[in-house]
């Protein structure tokens, strides 16, 4: 989104302000799909659960990866219109729970939906035989995250030389696995993590159909990149590589999901805040603004990721710190931004923010989470 409609909203609606742009959400859907033809998208909530974007992916015949009943009823307001059977279509074939770690709430509610979650452990296997017998399972295998900017293996994920011992597992408490799931790590820009991941699960189906196990699905997870920088690998090139292993393991009956999330939403979020405060420190310019790390630059500390500010006005910059509003010496969202010199009630703005900034924001310190405005829906 340009910068004239930036500072045009924030002047309309006051700041903090979000903005979300729905025709960047279709595009980078549209994007996704043309480089991974075989791979049905279930986009990841946990990204950004906005239901304006939900909505908005369920529209284009998205599916979802939800990991907590808050988010799988944010999907299910989408299709609660629909007929019984279509709504019950619609969760087997378009929603996967995958949080491998449930609670026992959570299996009760989500039983009668018979739905595909995922696990991988034993003590897993006994409880959703237990509380969600009617529910299809999909194992989470632990894979290579090197190189990932949010690595997710130390947490989740079975080894695979214990992969099918768990298949036959849940086969003995009379549970159906349809397949495997892996998680190469938030921004991956690794693309060994894929090719290892693809080669250890090919393996696992191997040795599951010769333990007479037929798996019928391959989850290969999120972390697909968002291009925030010209340091990211083209994501041509990485689906081109990730599509020819797939190709040539996989045959065409095995159906192949992928649960992008950044990906689709990074670049259609913009933050705007407004200069609050100004001061020299440390024979620094230091800014600081209505937004922080505890609002929608949370993904600084919860994310690793780093967000740039920029300013409407030219003029010759100096590198400066920009601060939150609130008490807390961590509220930094920046110690080294290249910025003119900028007057109090000066606006700031920062590009490809869509992911985890605004799922994470908090209403720390007395300071609520910026006012969310969606465009070109």
């Amino acid at each position: 989104m340009n910068a004239k409609t930036l500072l045009s909203l924030a002047k309309k609606h006051g700041t903090p302000l979000f903005v979300v742009d729905h025709a960047e959400l279709r595009k980078n859907y549209a994007l996704f799909r043309k480089h991974f033809p075989r791979v049905q998208v279930y986009y990841a909530v946990k990204v950004n659960s906005d239901p304006a974007i939900v909505k908005t992916f369920y529209e284009l015949g998205g599916s979802f990866d939800v990991a907590s009943m808050q988010e799988f009823h944010t999907v299910y307001a989408n299709i609660a219109r629909l007929p019984a059977k279509a709504r019950q279509d619609f969760i087997w074939d378009k929603i996967i729970y995958a949080n491998p770690i449930k609670p026992v709430e959570t299996l009760h509610e989500l039983d009668p939906y018979k739905p595909l979650v995922t696990f991988d452990n034993e003590e897993e296997v006994k409880k959703i035989a237990k509380h969600a017998p009617h529910a299809g399972l999909a194992l989470r295998l632990r894979v290579p995250n090197t190189g990932s900017m949010v690595e997710l293996s130390s947490k989740f994920g079975a080894l695979p030389g214990e992969a099918v011992d768990l298949i036959r597992c849940a086969h003995d408490h009379d549970l159906v696995v349809e397949g495997l799931s892996f998680h190469v790590g938030s921004q991956c820009t690794n693309p060994q993590n894929f090719i290892q991941a693809i080669h250890l699960s090919a393996g696992i189906f191997a040795e599951a159909k010769s333990r007479g196990f037929d798996l019928k699905l391959l989850d290969i997870g999120g972390g697909f990149p968002a291009a925030y920088d010209a340091t990211v690998p083209k994501f041509s090139a990485l689906a081109k590589k990730i599509n020819h292993e797939l190709d040539r393991l996989f045959p065409r009956e095995i159906e192949i999901l992928a649960e992008p999330g950044r990906f689709l939403v990074a670049s259609a979020g913009s933050a705007v805040s407004k200069i609050i405060g100004k001061a020299f420190r440390n024979e620094k310019l230091c800014y600081y603004v209505d937004d922080g790390v505890y609002h929608t630059y949370s993904g600084v500390i919860f994310d690793h990721c780093t967000y740039h500010m920029k300013s409407f006005k030219k003029g010759p910059t100096q590198i400066c710190a920009v601060f939150g509003p609130t008490c807390d010496a961590l509220d930094t969202i920046s110690l080294a931004e290249q910025l003119p010199e900028l007057e109090i009630g000066d606006y700031l703005y920062s590009e490809n923010i869509g992911a985890y900034s605004a799922a994470s924001s908090t209403h720390f310190n007395g300071f609520p989470p910026a006012q969310v405005i969606h465009v070109n829906e």
